[in-house]
């Protein structure tokens, strides 16, 4: 029976991936080809080739996640109650968490995927990394379709080719799912608020299904993350829905209009559950940034030794965290060769900064629509503030802030100097993906 299963749960992925992979690759260009390549056999090949031998929380989460899959053949229903609760208790394990918890949720995640694996380690990486590129392609994909006057490589290099995006988003790692699934969602949101209106009432029942899908899915994998992103894709949708009716026109307005709507949805969230309240949210920062900073002796790390838990003290912390999330490790902080890699990121990362700021002092930001951009730049403040102000760890710093770095890239890469680069590069829309016939 389980063999049986396996069979079948394979091939039905077969048969969407393959079809899927064909038409991808004959749509796009041959650089588009390319980067297809890099970003879909990077992720497979980094992803299986840790999957050998997995390490830290991704071999204790595959080890809870046999026993999770054990116990669904053996009593359906106390695994029943393990997948919709937070407490599982099989072959001797067990694991209860008080509250959301993504690292029971992604157990979970693994535990159905080894119905279709065998709980074999390389079958799950295929699966995720598969899930992880697509994800990032349908965005690139969505801005090129939607967006054409912005450069459709901006997306690709984000998202798709940057080698820490293909690094901490293949195989077995949370990563993988929180990256992708909040890239889907961004296309899907491009799409619905920027693109032409879906004619066909099924197709709009697919589209709120499968969008309302992916922002559970990545709620319940990094909540905070998900809160800023589809916090900011909500305010910017309110803003789309107004300005027919000749409101929030200007850029001072769409501004205004999205941090009232940030904050009424921010109010109502407290008012709704305690886990979004000012203090609950201070002292789970404090605690989190604590166990990580004793974690931390002996590794490279920074402190905020004036923070206190208090609300007051975390604001006054908040520019030094984000410059943390973008800045750590320097250059020669650590002889290791992950933190000099991590640090000539860095300095290619400031750099654009650099060039993006000119970019926007001399009228050359680019064509990306205004609210688009706004939503991003919300999203991205409210990420690396929380991850800089709870994660002193630098190891854990780079890995966290993958899930918003190419969201960031994504807007430094649209400014005129960036596309002029590219171009000299040989990297234009067009070598993307070809330009769409235009009716006569």
């Amino acid at each position: 029976m389980k063999i049986a299963l396996a069979i079948l749960l394979n091939a039905a992925f077969l048969a969407w991936v393959l079809p899927w992979v064909r038409r991808q690759w004959q749509q796009a260009a041959p650089l588009g080809r390319a980067a297809f390549a890099v970003g879909l056999g990077g992720r497979l090949a980094l992803g299986l080739w840790a999957a050998r031998h997995l390490l830290y929380d991704a071999h204790i989460m595959s080890l809870y996640s046999r026993q999770l899959t054990a116990q669904l053949w053996a009593d359906p229903a106390a695994a029943w109650q393990a997948l919709v609760g937070n407490e599982m208790h099989a072959g001797g394990y067990h694991m209860i968490f008080h509250g959301l918890s993504n690292t029971f949720f992604f157990t979970k995640i693994l535990g159905l995927l080894n119905l279709a694996s065998l709980s074999t380690d390389w079958p799950n990486s295929v699966y995720l990394s598969v899930f992880s590129f697509a994800g990032c392609w349908q965005l690139a994909r969505a801005v090129a379709r939607t967006l054409p006057q912005t450069p459709a490589w901006a997306p690709i290099l984000a998202f798709v080719v940057w080698p820490t995006a293909i690094l901490w988003t293949s195989g077995v790692t949370k990563e993988s799912v929180v990256v992708s699934s909040g890239a889907w969602l961004l296309a899907m949101a491009v799409q619905l608020i920027y693109g032409p209106a879906v004619r066909s009432k099924w197709q709009r029942v697919g589209q709120g299904a499968a969008m309302l899908a992916l922002a559970l899915l990545h709620f319940n994998m990094r909540y905070f993350f998900a809160v800023a992103l589809i916090g900011a894709l909500v305010a910017l949708g309110v803003v789309r829905l107004l300005q027919p009716l000749g409101w929030a026109r200007s850029r001072w307005a769409q501004a205004v209009l999205m941090l009232a709507v940030l904050s009424g949805g921010a109010w109502l969230a407290a008012e709704v559950s305690v886990a979004f309240r000012l203090n609950k949210f201070v002292n789970q920062v404090s605690r989190i940034y604590t166990q990580d900073l004793e974690a931390s002796a002996g590794k490279p790390h920074f402190e905020y030794p004036d923070m206190q838990p208090t609300l007051e003290s975390i604001v006054r912390h908040v520019p030094q965290a984000i410059a943390n999330v973008i800045t750590r490790p320097w250059l020669g902080e650590s002889g290791e060769l992950r933190y000099v890699a991590a640090g000539l990121e860095n300095l290619v990362l400031l750099l654009l900064l650099a060039v993006a700021l000119l970019a926007v002092w001399r009228g050359k930001a680019g064509r990306l629509p205004f609210g688009l951009v706004l939503a991003l730049l919300i999203q991205c403040a409210v990420v690396a503030a929380l991850i800089g102000l709870s994660t002193p760890n630098l190891g854990s710093l780079h890995r966290y802030r993958s899930g918003m770095l190419p969201y960031l890239l994504l807007l430094l890469l649209q400014n005129g100097y960036a596309v002029a680069a590219m171009r000299r590069l040989g990297l234009r829309n067009e070598t993307a993906w070809p330009p769409r016939a235009v009716a006569p």
